[in-house]
């Protein structure tokens, strides 16, 4: 069986959180569950907090939270049109310097589809 885009990353994502659970005290306990309800279902959708995620790991430029968030966003079915508007505001907001990440995000995108 062939690999999906992302199943490294997924396996290494999910070795290094064992790692850090194994370290971890009671305040990255609390941070780490609290990152997993925030983006929970609730007032919002959560196709809508991984939208907000994407966004803001892309301003961040962070590549790893870009991959983990388009992830979620292709399982909540985001479409291409969403995709792009949502980049766009990560594009404004960050300035040019998002430009290399924004490549990469729609690389990996084209790949999780």
């Amino acid at each position: 069986m062939k690999p999906k885009p992302g199943d490294d990353f997924i396996q290494r994502r999910s070795a290094q959180n064992k790692t850090v659970l194994q370290y971890a005290d009671k305040t990255m306990k609390r941070f780490l569950n609290l990152d997993h309800n925030a983006y929970a279902e609730g007032r919002l959708p959560a196709k809508s907090k991984e939208l907000l995620g994407l966004v803001a790991s892309l301003v961040l430029r962070c590549d790893d939270c870009v991959k983990y968030h388009l992830m979620q966003c292709f399982d909540q079915g985001v479409t291409d049109d969403e995709l792009a508007e949502t980049l766009s505001i990560g594009l404004i907001v960050g300035g040019s310097i998002t430009i290399p990440h924004l490549r990469r995000a729609l690389e990996f995108w084209d790949n999780l589809k």
